[in-house]
């Protein structure tokens, strides 16, 4: 298995197994098949910046597009954002702030952002300000903050999901400014618990046993840890002393640390992910801990057992307590492209498309971004072309994105010197892979990685499907591996890449930013192309055998496009606030999401295509709820003030195609002449779908299948089964409703329904 491979790679970085420098390599090149890349920036080709703020504890390579990178990045942090608080790192010490009962909403956008005050701050009786705050530990949802000056320190441990902060300090007692006097309701100055409010916001603050307050009725509390050097507070959901006294059962259960395992049952096409604490009892015997979910966790669930909730910009998040809770979703199977559904529609159109396409020539930019889209664009022609019997056509495109992919996967010239474009750089103090011309930030801020790196790595499983020895270890296949660990290494040793770089495990999704410097938090501002790399993690796995690879993969993309169905598109309707009148949310942050711009317009069609591109094989998940897709397109229309569109007409027209294909027909042959598609897309690719989906109806959400490459389409109750089979021989494929497919190697399979 590749698993191997990739352990190997890793390991001849350091030791000169598997990735080599051979005699003509230029100094700094490391080779890893035949392909290679670079320890050398380019010439005058912009750094990621050289500082990481960690203590000496912190050791490997340094997460980034977390919810808490900033702290990673600067000498103390930007707001972040985990749910359902809002905290900030600053000189004094650790501001707390909890939304829950301030979440504001109007029709462009729902907010639950920092204030300037937050609720107080937590810091240290012994000094004013500390210099700085430093990443000390991490794990999968839950990170830890150091403090320092002189002989004071003070460490803060916070994660998703977690209405609790907890904290040690050293030489000294937990010192809490609030704007003004709290309100306090339980306890005084003799207890160690207090239960607050401030601004409507309730908390309990529970220091050790034996522990006293000083500064009752005044806006600044010390509590006097009696020796002690443990304290944690709480964000509660009411001001009742009932509901502190349960929060009390676990406010010295401290956690340290946290996983999340996923497993793929290939026979029922389902993923169960398990989230795993483990906590130490400063006192008492008390285990575990209370956990608040988001809905797309809970709607999985049967741990939301609590009665206690938080309202938050995701919707209401539901509690259960415990050492840890799981979650079950079904995968409802990706493509590596649409099928070809002969006689249905005229193919001539679609050939003369593929015919234009093929004459055209690329005078885009030569940035990783702008050649991914190109190579993305390319990977979706081949396989069309294929089809329709035009292998001249289809060659071209196998050619232009072999000659392309291997131009990007070898950092040396014919001449064995350093490339200055067109190459990839690593980044040793991150632990990155850096694509040269950069853009958008994936430089200097390592940012849009799997926006980037998705089509690369689509590009490359379609061109391993045609040509298997392409993607063996002596050619190109440890580049592709290595910039599926730069985005999603499942090594949580990995000595080269950080783990899960784009994912964030409880969160359900990728973060775009790697630095996450922003006072909303960080952000994704297109969930589409996660998916688009998630996808061909899929691909690649399947074709190369690499199933580790291939279940990561079917993980990513399942989580996730139950996260975008929450929160971008909120299909079911139960997570945004009625003031907000969006259909869909175009940018996530930490702390607020957007429905009415990009970060570079306020186009309707981008704000809206900006979540569906690209539009191939793997994007059937936006069909899977046709009548929110109707509405989607209804309320963009309106945003539009009518159906003329400016750009992006073919987006919107293959979007459309989901509730109503006929009516795209139309669209479509009215306006295919004028057409300038978007630049990852093309004519023939949205001609071929608007007629695949007018022909075979969407993806059916209630059936899965016991291999990964499936789609089971429905239109008007008639069932249309699809399996493309990448191995070399016959496969019966199994589905849950009963129905068994013989699909032949290495092409397309098509079942239709007796009934």
């Amino acid at each position: 298995m590749k698993h191997k491979r990739w352990i190997n790679a890793a390991i001849g970085v350091m030791v000169g197994l598997s990735l080599t420098t051979p005699a003509d390599a230029f100094t700094g090149e490391t080779y890893a098949g035949e392909g290679s890349y670079s320890h050398v920036l380019p010439h005058a080709a912009v750094d990621a910046q050289a500082d990481i703020y960690r203590t000496a504890n912190v050791t490997g390579k340094m997460p980034t597009n977390k919810w808490w990178s900033s702290l990673a990045w600067n000498s103390y942090s930007e707001a972040q954002y985990p749910h359902p608080l809002a905290v900030k790192n600053e000189p004094s010490g650790f501001r707390v702030y909890n939304p829950s009962p301030r979440i504001v909403s109007d029709t462009h956008a729902i907010s639950g952002s920092m204030t300037s005050s937050g609720d107080f701050t937590v810091g240290h009786s012994e000094t004013e300000s500390f210099p700085d705050a430093k990443v000390d530990g991490y794990n999968d949802w839950f990170v830890r903050a150091k403090y320092s000056f002189e002989s004071t320190s003070m460490q803060v441990t916070y994660g998703h999901g977690s209405p609790y902060v907890f904290f040690t300090y050293n030489n000294g007692n937990p010192y809490i400014s609030f704007e003004s006097s709290p309100k306090i309701w339980y306890g005084n100055s003799s207890s160690p618990i207090l239960g607050v409010s401030i601004n409507g916001a309730h908390y309990g603050l529970f220091g050790p046993s034996g522990s006293t307050w000083r500064g009752i009725g005044t806006p600044k509390l010390t509590n006097s840890l009696n020796g002690k050097n443990y304290f944690s507070i709480a964000a509660l959901p009411d001001n009742k002393p009932e509901t502190l006294e349960k929060f009390k059962k676990y406010a010295y259960s401290h956690v340290t640390d946290t996983e999340a395992n996923w497993d793929y049952d290939t026979a029922t096409g389902e993923i169960t992910t398990t989230y795993t604490y483990k906590t130490e009892a400063k006192e008492g015997l008390s285990n575990g801990t209370i956990f608040a979910m988001y809905p797309h966790q809970w709607k999985h669930s049967s741990n939301a057992n609590l009665p206690y909730t938080y309202p938050s910009v995701r919707g209401t998040m539901k509690t259960g307590e415990g050492n840890s809770f799981v979650t079950t979703m079904k995968f409802n199977g990706v493509l590596p492209s649409l099928p070809d559904d002969k006689g249905i529609y005229d193919r001539a159109p679609l050939a003369k498309y593929i015919e234009e396409a093929a004459g055209e020539d690329y005078y885009g930019a030569p940035d990783s971004y702008s050649i991914g889209k190109r190579l993305g664009k390319l990977a979706t022609l081949a396989p069309i072309a294929e089809q329709i019997g035009d292998t001249a056509s289809a060659d071209k495109f196998y050619d232009e994105i072999k000659s392309r992919l291997e131009s990007w996967l070898t950092a040396s010239d014919e001449y064995g010197n350093v490339k200055q474009s067109e190459l990839f750089y690593y980044n040793n103090v991150w632990g990155s892979l850096i694509g040269y011309p950069a853009s958008y930030g994936t430089d200097r801020e390592l940012s849009d990685h799997q926006a980037h790196y998705g089509y690369f790595l689509k590009a490359a499983a379609e061109l391993a499907r045609k040509d298997k020895s392409w993607a063996e270890d002596s050619h190109y296949g440890p580049m592709i591996d290595l910039l599926i660990r730069d985005i999603a290494s499942h090594d949580r040793n990995d000595p080269m890449f950080p783990y899960l770089r784009q994912f964030d495990p409880y969160a359900g999704h990728s973060w775009s930013s790697g630095h996450g410097k922003f006072n909303d938090g960080n952000n994704n501002s297109s969930s589409s192309e996660s998916m688009n790399a998630w996808a061909a993690l899929i691909l690649w796995g399947e074709v190369t055998g690499d199933i580790d690879t291939r279940d990561l993969g079917i993980y990513l993309y399942t989580t996730e496009m139950n996260a975008i169905n929450e929160y971008w598109f909120d299909t079911e309707g139960t997570n945004y606030p009625q003031a907000f009148t969006r259909s869909s949310g175009s940018i996530i942050w930490g702390g607020k999401t957007t429905g009415d711009s990009t970060m570079w317009t306020a186009n309707p069609a981008e704000v809206h295509g900006v979540n569906w591109l690209p539009i191939t094989g793997s994007s059937l998940y936006l069909t899977q709820h046709p009548d929110y897709a109707a509405q989607n397109y209804a309320t963009m229309v309106k945003e539009n003030n009518g159906t003329e569109f400016t750009t992006w007409n073919d987006l919107i027209m293959m979007y459309l195609a989901i509730s109503d294909p006929e009516e795209a027909i139309k669209q479509f042959n009215t306006q295919a002449a004028s057409m300038i598609p978007e630049p990852g897309n093309s004519k023939a690719n949205t001609y071929h779908w608007i007629q695949t989906l007018n022909s075979l109806g969407t993806q059916d959400l209630s059936i899965t299948s016991d291999y990964p490459l499936y789609a089971v389409f429905n239109k008007n109750g008639h069932k249309t089964y699809v399996v493309y089979n990448m191995s070399n021989s016959i496969k019966t494929v199994r589905f849950s409703d009963g129905t068994e497919v013989q699909a032949s190697p290495d092409r397309f399979t098509t079942y239709e329904s007796k009934h």
